[in-house]
């Protein structure tokens, strides 16, 4: 397996892998690194192909667990194959965020996504929405972290609040 370049934007221990197959993808999936940095959950960015690099994907995906990582946010458009792919080799949770592009406007990548066959499961959010993908991986974080509990009880408040005054596109980055 060939060393995957790593993005690591704090020195705490990563908890939530952020993955994509191509480095066009990266201006979609950073925001989901601003959403993981409002909570300051700490997080690791890597680009690595499905399709053009399957024995890489198997051996970056088999060291996660064991490096701490507790979730996976997954992005690809067209055929989509890596959030399956990933969900196909961990136990990890996995979600998957369909990028649109192609023929098909990010229709294909969203079926190809959320029609994931019985025993491997992927979260889907919507089509270029990392950021709830974010939120969703907090939330499964957030389980055994009370501090974690506690942010999110309130950026809910605020969104809320945000939301009342018409503003609950200020909350979200990039959404």
């Amino acid at each position: 397996m060939s060393e995957i370049p790593r993005t690591t934007p704090n020195a705490q221990s990563p908890k939530v892998a952020i993955v994509y197959g191509s480095p066009s993808d990266a201006q979609t999936m950073s925001k989901a690194g601003a959403t993981l940095e409002r909570f300051s959950v700490p997080y690791e960015q890597v680009s690595v192909s499905a399709h053009r690099s399957p024995r890489t994907l198997a051996g970056y995906v088999g060291e996660l667990a064991t490096r701490g990582i507790a979730v996976v946010i997954a992005g690809a458009g067209l055929a989509a194959a890596l959030p399956g792919a990933v969900a196909a080799l961990t136990t990890l949770p996995v979600i998957g965020v369909p990028i649109s592009g192609g023929a098909l406007d990010g229709m294909d990548a969203l079926l190809a996504i959320v029609q994931m066959p019985p025993g491997v499961p992927v979260a889907t959010v919507g089509l270029n929405n990392s950021t709830n993908a974010a939120v969703l991986a907090t939330q499964i974080l957030a389980l055994n972290d009370p501090d974690l509990q506690a942010l999110l009880a309130a950026f809910k408040d605020d969104f809320e609040k945000a939301a009342a005054a018409g503003l609950a596109e200020a909350l979200t980055p990039g959404q």
